[in-house]
């Protein structure tokens, strides 16, 4: 009798224990300050939000949109910011002394790939073809990064050479060039998808396709600090693959419907049309999204090729491993 009293107020002891321990509750997702360019091309980010595959791996990207690639590389250098969906040119030009400004920008590297640019020449309703732009003024973020060389290098293969045959003007990031661009300052710019589905709604002309113009090309990636990263490894991996998975969402067709409403949601004046073609253009099985966040190496061979021809001051630019550390998108698709 007494082996089962003792039994049972063990059994009570035990209970009242366990009851008496509170639940521990699983640790807040730690803020990643992330800065971009405004546009559709951050749908990746806007799904990996909604749909918590940030908040899955413990992580909470707070978006900070960028005005022009000095703001946001700057702000990146500075640490205020943790990561940089920026083009790889622009991590590159900051390494290479080649901003435009005195700044270090030594401790600059991908980590991660993104897209290929979805680069589209637009001009106005007068330009039908690259000839048509002699004489006139384009404009660019800066002639200094971004994407200001693939501009030059269509141009100069239709015969048409820089300060000889037609001007440029800095006019800022992607959706100051295209605000302008429908305002009619300029004869034409460089966009981004979806920025050219929008121009094309107001009666603006897509001239050549540059990302299909170059080949290979590494447009958007992951940019951060090398010791920031080394130091908050597990974030950096975290980032990777809720990037990841938000992607591999978007690709699955029966999340269209519900990736279109996102779209809408996030780009201003945007329609079920446009959000319907940016998704044709964006989300292509063979030319969307990179698939995996995967960086294409031969791409970025191609943003090399380009620095090393206009970049200034003139110096010799590294191999791609230069720009590129693997580690981290290794170690995040080791699930």
């Amino acid at each position: 009798m007494n082996k089962i009293v003792s039994a049972a107020m063990l059994s009570l002891a035990l209970l009242v224990s366990a009851c008496a321990i509170p639940n521990k509750e699983p640790a807040p997702p730690k803020e990643l300050q992330v800065i971009v360019f405004p546009g559709g091309f951050n749908w990746p980010i806007w799904a990996g939000l909604e749909k918590g595959f940030f908040a899955r791996q413990g992580v909470l990207p707070k978006i900070t949109p960028t005005p022009n690639s000095r703001f946001q590389l700057t702000g990146l250098i500075d640490g205020k910011f943790d990561i940089a969906m920026t083009a790889v040119d622009n991590i590159v030009a900051y390494r290479e002394g080649q901003g435009g400004i005195e700044i270090d920008g030594s401790e600059l590297v991908a980590v991660m790939g993104g897209d290929n640019g979805f680069l589209r020449l637009v001009g106005r309703e007068d330009i039908k073809q690259v000839a048509d732009f002699k004489g006139k003024q384009l404009s660019v973020d800066s002639l200094t990064t971004g994407y200001a060389f693939v501009l030059l290098e269509i141009l100069e293969r239709n015969g048409l050479v820089l300060n000889r045959d037609y001007q440029t003007v800095a006019a800022g990031g992607v959706l100051q060039r295209y605000d302008a661009l429908v305002e009619r300052k300029h004869a034409g710019t460089l966009l981004v998808s979806p920025f050219e589905v929008m121009a094309k709604s107001k009666g603006l002309n897509q001239v050549v396709d540059a990302s299909s113009a170059l080949g290979s090309y590494q447009g958007l990636v992951a940019g951060v600090r090398r010791s920031w990263a080394a130091a908050n490894q597990n974030q950096v991996v975290a980032y990777i693959r809720g990037y990841q998975d938000a992607t591999a969402w978007l690709y699955d067709p029966k999340n269209k419907e519900e990736a279109l409403a996102l779209f809408m949601k996030n780009v201003p004046n945007s329609t079920r049309q446009s959000a319907e073609v940016s998704y044709s253009v964006l989300l292509a099985p063979q030319s969307g999204f990179q698939k995996n966040a995967a960086i294409d190496k031969n791409g970025v061979q191609t943003v090399l090729n380009l620095r090393q021809k206009y970049g200034q001051p003139k110096r010799a630019i590294g191999n791609v491993n230069s720009y590129y550390d693997s580690r981290y998108f290794d170690q995040a698709i080791q699930r």
